[in-house]
């Protein structure tokens, strides 16, 4: 995945200039910046869900992202453990493990309403790493977890990824420590 010397407004108003980043071979890195500095919408251009203005958006034909939004985007409707095992066609027989992993095992049978903003935020994380996808971009995974569960989560996102490529989108440097970023990049 590449960006090539993109440009991004909104309603006339710069908002990424001239920015390039080539995301592979199980690089780590961190984008950082304050609220409004362009780091979700670098997400959404990686994604396609934007087209820039100018520059280059390339995305190699193999390459199947997984992605945990800003937003949790859980389906309402199914359970924790549905969510997990919904992103992949024929099932995600560790959506049990996955869970266990993020503290969640007794929270599987629980529809998203039920969870408190942090348990959904797990779940959000724990179908990403189902969904065994690379890169793994990640866009203020975090959010809502106290810095206990933050460090146990981190951990399992880097045993799950594996040798995936990494993009964390963060306001918090320790953060981008825990998920072992070796490139930190501030819009």
């Amino acid at each position: 995945m590449e960006l090539k010397n993109v440009y991004f407004s909104y309603e006339n108003e710069p908002v990424i200039n001239g920015f390039s980043l080539k995301l592979e071979g199980g690089r780590r890195v961190a984008v950082m910046g304050g609220s409004g500095k362009g780091k979700t919408t670098l997400l959404r251009l990686m994604l396609g869900l934007i087209a820039p203005d100018s520059g280059e958006v390339i995305i190699d034909a193999g390459e199947r992202p997984s992605v945990v939004f800003q937003e949790d985007r859980l389906l309402s409707w199914f359970t924790a453990e549905r969510n997990v095992e919904e992103v992949r066609r024929e099932g995600s027989p560790e959506a049990r493990e996955l869970l266990r992993d993020m503290e969640l095992e007794e929270a599987a049978n629980k529809l998203p309403k039920e969870l408190s903003g942090g348990m959904q935020r797990r779940v959000a994380i724990a179908r990403a790493l189902a969904f065994r996808g690379d890169p793994l971009l990640l866009d203020e995974p975090f959010k809502g977890l106290d810095p206990d569960l933050r460090e146990r989560v981190a951990g399992v996102i880097l045993k799950r990824a594996g040798n995936a490529s990494i993009l964390l989108i963060t306001h918090d440097e320790r953060e981008a420590e825990l998920l072992r970023c070796e490139e930190l990049i501030r819009l």
